[in-house]
């Protein structure tokens, strides 16, 4: 009766009480076998199947599923309501001309999305149709991919894909491993081993797997690539015995067999269930600062509109209060309409006026944006300096929206490890009992030859710790997950024997591990293999020792350790732990800690990498309590984590330390100069990593990402035990804000040399509470905002012992201050992709630690030195083509429909357009588009050297300066005044008109032939011209493209008038552009008119450029001035600091000539080389580019160069 009670209280705990784990849990029956009766009850559950799905639209609902899609903008809905409104109400221009270029943009986007789904679609259908092996009845029998179910026994042969998750049931190694590579799943190459089910791994053929009678029961598929949970229910005799299954027996989809020739395994997640298509996740939209500025100057645009029609409507009806004003018959209003009421009447003029100005939004813009950023997107691919031989990679553009985003950045948050170093690990040293061994340099205290210039510590051990020394050894020799390959296969040729011996190949998951193995070797203590769960070792004396492995407690991010448990031939049992200083010593009972830990600290100090080694011998009632502890917590289904980390928090406590490791991990080629060049352009670089204060801090002065007179601010764990968080932070904020004053420093001005660098080191125990502080506490106050105070007055910051989350949160944090910067996270590695996905804009590093990185970012470099060009380069360029794109956009429509409402006001409000509707529809589409499309993609306003040479040029477009409101009202208004001209001039020339005999109306002083299309016309034809010699006096770059598309639009648009007024088109229902403009270009004075009246309009802005040039150049314009001076060289020619380093050598024979330069001839700022200065400047602390006198004089007087100015000929071009 106890069992009944037993088994009720499960039911309903399991489903009633809601125990989630269990509700959320899946039951797989392998093979589709029913369970023996009486054993639990067989439900079917419905599973998908296995097919993926990445694409976006079907057939059936691509039209409907993109026009929503479409129209969810604003401004293609907007022309939409405007091409409706031209289509159902009377309207003074053609629905066409809203229409045709609604029509034709919505149609190439949906061309190019339609386009790229059907790329998707074929991709699926290749991967569905594949095909894949399955055990029916005992024998293996062959299916499509898409037809995989849950529950079916999969036969996966040696370099195969995983069609599915799958559960390793056995293998053809007897040990039931299989090794994997997880490339295509997070880019890493290394071999992982992956184990079967203990008690099905016998199992090897089709027959003996088809026996197995068993039921799986795990949890329901979530995305998490390293964590599943689950448990094996095997009948043996209609009894069940369970087993746990965890990570190390799930076979993910997209990972490949290696090194193993056959395995079988149980399909348990099918299809968009499985963890890689559950990692397929939607990236959020991230939208620039340019696209932003277009929306605001939409918004008031469409203000301007509105008021526009409201004051056309308004004075309308003004105008026909006098009876003697009203509509004349020709207007062909019926009575009907007349009769109207006056609201009504007045709605629908509105909405008239509303579509005849409606040419003031530009729809074409989005086209061309939208063309410009994918076309220029390519010019990052092709860049050859982008171009990683080692890598044989390029840059990628996984998305080209963010393109002028580059050229705004103020913030970078870099990972360390493979992104500013190699991520190419080489075992320096380790240190036993204080005893230092360097491998073939220093062995047992003995130094080895060759080895006698090197800075060691050479205190021999004695007898008594040479056991120690050798535990130390093995422990590093036992305590990894490293394998083996004896011998490398390359283009069909078989390495690896040297000298008739196997010499061993180590691969493994973290590049750590291989070095200490390697290492090792070099220390005498060589790992051999692990078969059958046995490790063996080669010791100094070439004799094999053997290991039985029992347990390992893996490594994890929040312990930061793992461990071993080994019997030894013996008998004794051993538990080796190694991991990090701070994860080690809290647990270390004896053992010479003092001096391990002053080593630790030493190295890194160096900028080494430390890990420390502990060991703890076990008794068997000891390893019987462990292995229970274990068994527990791996066959929970709840919490089965939390209960892992407790076991392995007791099991690993009480130990006895041993020594540690220092492995070097290499600054990247150019990394330091990279980052030096990024904080000369105005740009804060912070650093997050997951390594210990010391040794990041180490890296960062390496870098140059703090310097040797920094002032480092700490914000540590250590510093907020001796004082509480709240003094620490009022502390950090009087110390920056003493030296900067009340006010803090601008954002840009960290290189200031008047000023102390301060440097902030926090680490994540710290940032956690400062982010979320201690509620109770009444003091503590805002502690974020006292935070980013203290940040915005340092020009470094490193955030080390960060979880991939707290990288996030720092990047969120930045990027929600009341400054709203523009911010840049870059990485390597999967724990860097939280990061790149939050940031406005996500490069990835094509390096060691995988690619989830790249795929989840914007865009993909092979080598953090690549950062350089990407922005100062590529992102300067990009934000100067496309500001200009957007205001010369807005700037042309102005001048376009402005005159259209000045028109209003001399034909009696009767909307009545000014240009012929092929002028209205062509304007945007033909006329002026292709100009401003070409100098959006080539333009290069300053020399590429200039800008990889000046970082400090990179400021001048800082904080969306190009598009700020000062400038689009200088367009705007630009764009009005030229209206006025274009239409008042014209009009003047018709002042005076008479009719001829036959009744046309003639002018007196042009005999030109007087109508609304001519008077349209030419006005026409002034503002084509005009708004393209204004594109072709912005352009600096001039190339034959630029003159074959600026020129030949020009043509284009004659051509086009000519044809279009020569002919009588069958096809229209009107003849009135008939040889209006032919009888046009027959007046000389219409000539005369146009060249005056281009020449009127960009006059004033003309001569606003040359005085604001001469009395207020931009650092850009001066080094125009400069390159046109030296006829493009300019970046050929030697920085100006070689003349002055020679001018310090002579100074003595010649004081007097080198008086005038004594006074500049400082010491350079921070630790920079007197060679390392800006081009063509005076000796100062920041560039000056309103003198070239010295280069000037060099120029004007090579014979005779002034003292103080010698030049010494054509040194090597130095880095700025």
């Amino acid at each position: 009766m106890g069992m009944d009670f037993s088994t009720l209280r499960t039911l309903i705990s399991r489903y009633c009480a809601g125990e989630e784990n269990w509700v959320d849990s899946r039951t797989i029956y392998i093979g589709h076998k029913e369970p023996p009766p009486g054993t639990e009850a067989f439900i079917q559950q419905r599973f998908p199947d296995n097919r993926i799905v990445s694409s976006k639209y079907t057939f059936w609902n691509f039209i409907p599923k993109n026009m929503f899609e479409q129209f969810r903008r604003v401004a293609n809905f907007y022309f939409l309501i405007i091409f409706l409104v031209q289509l159902i109400i009377d309207t003074p221009t053609s629905p066409i001309t809203s229409g045709l270029p609604l029509f034709f943009v919505i149609t190439v986007t949906a061309i190019k999305q339609g386009y790229e789904d059907w790329l998707r679609h074929k991709a699926d259908n290749a991967v569905n149709r594949c095909p894949v092996h399955v055990v029916q009845h005992g024998k293996v029998i062959r299916k499509q991919s898409r037809k995989l179910r849950v529950g079916d026994v999969v036969f996966v042969k040696e370099d195969e894909t995983f069609p599915c998750d799958l559960i390793l049931l056995s293998s053809s190694r007897d040990d039931g491993t299989c090794y994997v590579t997880t490339a295509s799943l997070d880019g890493e190459s290394s071999h992982k081993t992956y184990y079967a089910v203990q008690d099905t791994k016998a199992y090897r053929t089709e027959k003996e797997v088809d026996s197995i009678h068993a039921t799986i029961e795990c949890e329901q598929p979530q995305p998490d690539l390293y964590k599943f949970v689950g448990r094996i229910n095997i009948y043996m005799d209609n009894e069940p015995v369970a087993r746990p299954l965890g990570s190390e027996n799930l076979l993910l989809r997209g990972a490949t067999l290696k090194n193993t020739e056959y395995i079988y395994a149980v399909a348990i997640y099918t299809g968009m269930e499985t963890k890689m298509a559950l990692n397929y996740q939607s990236k959020c939209q991230k939208r620039s600062a340019v696209e932003k500025s277009m929306n605001a100057y939409l918004v008031v645009y469409l203000c301007i509109l509105i008021s526009k029609a409201l004051i056309n409507t308004g004075l309308k009806y003004m105008w026909q209060a006098d009876p003697n004003r009203d509509e004349p018959w020709y207007s062909q209003r019926t009575e009907a309409e007349r009769q109207r009421h006056v609201a009504i009447r007045a709605f629908t003029d509105f909405l008239a006026f509303m579509v005849l100005f409606n040419y003031i939004i530009p729809v074409s813009m989005y086209v061309t944006v939208e063309m410009q950023k994918f076309l220029g997107s390519y010019f990052i691919v092709w860049d050859d300096e982008m171009f990683d031989e080692e890598l044989r990679e390029r840059a990628v553009v996984n998305t080209s929206d963010l393109n002028e985003e580059l050229g705004q950045v103020e913030y970078v948050f870099t990972d360390k490890t493979g992104t500013l170093t190699e991520n190419n690990m080489e075992f320096i040293e380790c240190c036993v009992d204080g005893h230092i061994y360097v491998p073939h340099a220093i062995c047992n205290g003995q130094v080895m030859p060759g080895a006698a210039s090197m800075d060691m510590i050479d205190s021999s051990p004695g007898p008594d710790a040479r056991m120690r020394e050798e535990l130390f050894f093995r422990a590093l020799c036992l305590c990894h997950t490293v394998q083996v390959k004896e011998e490398e296969t390359v283009d069909g040729l078989k390495h690896g024997i040297h000298q008739g011996k196997s010499t061993s190949f180590y691969i493994s998951s973290s590049p750590d591990e291989v070095a200490l193995v390697e290492g090792m070797k070099g220390l005498g203590f060589t790992y051999v293999r692990l078969k059958d769960s046995y490790m063996e070792i080669l010791n100094r004396d070439d004799e094999i020792e053997r290991f039985e492995l029992l347990e390992v407690l893996t490594f994890d991010s929040v312990r930061r350790r793992m461990s071993v448990i080994v019997r030894a031939s013996t008998g004794e049992l051993y538990l080796f732990c190694k991991g990090a200083d701070s994860s080690i010593f809290p647990r270390v009972l004896s053992g010479k800690v003092e001096q391990v830990k002053a080593r630790v600290e030493h190295n890194a100090v160096e900028g080494l990498r430390t890990l420390c080694v502990a060991y703890k011998p076990l008794s068997p009632e000891q390893y019987q309590e462990v292995c229970h502890l274990l068994s527990e917590a791996k066959l929970a289904l709840q919490d089965r984590d939390k209960r892992l980390a407790e076991a392995y928090d007791l099991i690993e406590k009480d130990l006895i330390l041993l020594g540690a490791t220092a492995v070097e991990d290499r600054l990247q080629e150019k990394a330091a100069d990279t980052i030096e060049s990024l904080h000369k352009a105005g740009i804060k670089v912070w650093v997050l990593t997951g390594d210990k204060m010391e040794t990041a801090a180490a890296t960062c002065y390496a870098s140059k990402l703090f310097h040797r007179n920094t002032q480092i601010l700490e914000l540590t764990t250590k510093r907020t035990e001796e004082q509480s968080l709240h003094d620490v932070l009022f502390d950090l904020s009087r110390t920056v804000l003493r030296q900067h004053g009340t006010m803090t420093r601008d954002t840009f001005s960290g290189l200031s040399g008047d000023c102390t660098d301060f440097g902030l080191i926090i680490d994540g125990a710290t940032l956690s509470a400062v982010m979320r502080p201690d509620q109770e506490d009444s003091n503590s106050g805002n502690y974020k905002e006292i935070f980013l105070e203290i940040c915005r007055n340092c020009s470094a910051v490193l955030c080390c012992r960060m979880a991939p989350l707290q990288k996030a949160q720092i990047v969120k944090l930045i990027k929600a201050s009341k400054e709203h910067p523009i911010t840049l996270a870059i990485g390597d590695g999967a724990n860097d992709v939280s990061m790149i996905l939050e940031a406005h804009v996500g490069i990835g590093i094509m390096g060691k630690e995988g690619r989830q990185a790249v795929r989840n970012s914007d865009y993909a470099i092979p080598k953090f030195k690549h950062l350089k060009k990407m922005l100062l380069v590529h992102g300067h360029y990009y934000y100067i083509r496309i500001s200009e794109l957007v205001q010369y956009f807005f700037y042309k429509n102005v001048c376009f429909i402005f005159p259209q409402f000045l028109y209003q006001f001399f034909c009696g409000f009767s909307q009545q357009p000014l240009y012929d509707t092929a002028y209205l529809t062509l304007y945007n589409i033909s006329f002026t588009s292709l100009p401003i499309l070409l100098y959006s993609l080539i333009e290069q306003h300053v020399n590429m050297d200039i800008l990889k040479k000046d970082p400090s040029l990179y400021r001048d477009i800082a904080k969306n300066s190009l598009l700020r409101w000062s400038s689009f009202i200088y367009w705007t208004i630009l764009g009005v005044y030229d209206a006025i001209v274009m239409f008042f001039g014209v009009y003047f020339l018709f002042d005076n008109t008479t009719f001829t005999s036959n009744g046309q109306l003639m002018t007196t002083n042009t005999q030109m032939m007087f109508g609304n299309w001519t008077f349209g016309t030419l006005v026409f034809t002034v503002l084509v011209f005009t708004v393209t010699f204004k594109l072709a006096l912005d352009t600096h770059y001039w190339t034959w493209i630029n003159h074959f598309v600026i020129w030949g639009s020009l043509i284009f648009f004659v051509v086009f008038s000519l044809l279009w007024g020569g002919i009588i088109w069958p096809f229209l229902n009107y003849q009135r552009m008939y040889y209006v403009f032919m009888q046009m270009l027959s007046s000389g004075p219409a000539w005369l008119s146009i060249i005056l009246l281009i020449t009127a309009s960009l006059l004033p802005d003309v001569l606003k450029r040359v005085i604001w040039r001469a009395l207020w150049p931009t650092t850009a314009e001066r080094i125009q001035s400069a390159d046109k001076l030296y006829k493009g060289q300019l970046s050929e020619f030697t920085p100006l600091g070689s003349f002055h380093v020679l001018s310090k050598t002579n100074s003595h024979r010649e004081a007097s000539g080198s008086q005038g330069n004594q006074g500049n001839a400082q010491n350079p700022q921070r630790s920079e080389p007197f060679n390392k200065k800006i081009m063509f400047t005076r000796w100062q602390r920041t560039p000056d580019y309103r003198t070239f006198t010295p280069l000037l004089r060099y120029a004007d007087d090579s014979h005779h160069p002034r003292q103080g100015n010698a030049y010494g000929g054509a040194g090597p071009e130095t880095s700025v």
